[in-house]
């Protein structure tokens, strides 16, 4: 476990394992709204690490031990300039940043700011800003704002994640307890509050390194195909991978699968 220092009251909780020779990547890993570096850690990271490559996980402020000052804003910009902070204070070697649903995004602001990486791989990511997405992002919060993230599991695990998911947590889902309301000075609140300002109106044009597009088709919410296929043709270099039986959440869903996806693209991505 370490830490990287922002100032009084703000931090971020990381783990780091080296590459172990210079022809190897550093997969940088961004997690979504509500995940932690659990997602990545319990599932993926091992056999990358096992493989000779770096990994470094991170919680963005508000997540688990990565505490934020009252009063901060926890959006797009702030998310970005931490990730970009982490990244120099660390100074991984050839870094792929790996971002799962917004934290793609996050991860691909960074890069066409000036986050160095060799490449790109964006997991259920694309996604068009328009009526239908702020009305999910608002649906969200006040999901948590009425029951918390229970209600947010309830209401959207048969929509985003496969059935084999599905069939095995159904008995920990809908149970006959009370929901609770998020509470409002939490990070999580504050995360999912404040993505709803996130600039969706991206210039994939602009993403020239290496990159891989990864969508499940079970996802039910925030895949839009026809919208899909639209950006990721402005990608100039480009591939993709669709997976049929994965939902939202691929590393959870499909883990084996997407360490092989990231193994092979590490074996095709050029070094800095």
């Amino acid at each position: 476990m370490a830490i990287c220092e922002i100032d009084t009251g703000n931090s971020l909780y990381y783990e780091y394992t080296e590459a172990t020779a210079a022809d190897k990547v550093t997969f940088v890993f961004f997690n979504p709204l509500t995940g932690d570096t659990g997602i990545w850690q319990n599932t993926v990271t091992a056999a990358l690490i096992e493989g000779g490559h770096g990994v470094l996980v991170y919680n963005m402020r508000g997540q688990p031990d990565s505490p934020f000052s009252p009063g901060t804003v926890l959006d797009q910009t702030l998310i970005v300039n931490d990730a970009r902070r982490l990244l120099e204070d660390v100074a991984p070697p050839n870094p792929v940043f790996v971002g799962l649903s917004i934290g793609g995004i996050f991860a691909a602001w960074a890069a066409i700011e000036g986050a160095h990486c060799v490449g790109l791989v964006l997991i259920n990511t694309l996604r068009r800003d328009g009526p239908r997405l702020q009305w999910i992002n608002d649906a969200v919060v006040r999901l948590a704002e009425v029951g918390g993230g229970e209600l947010l599991r309830d209401i959207m695990s048969p929509l985003i994640m496969n059935e084999d998911w599905q069939a095995a947590n159904r008995q920990n889902c809908l149970t006959d307890q009370d929901y609770t309301p998020l509470d409002r000075d939490s990070g999580t609140y504050n995360l999912l509050s404040s993505a709803r300002s996130t600039n969706w109106d991206f210039p994939y044009e602009q993403l020239t390194m290496s990159t891989l597009v990864i969508t499940g088709s079970h996802d039910r919410v925030f895949r839009d195909p026809a919208d899909v296929d639209a950006m990721f043709a402005r990608l100039p270099n480009a591939r993709r991978i669709d997976m049929q039986n994965a939902g939202h959440m691929i590393p959870v869903e499909q883990p084996q699968a997407l360490t092989e996806a990231l193994l092979e693209m590490a074996g095709q991505t050029p070094q800095a």
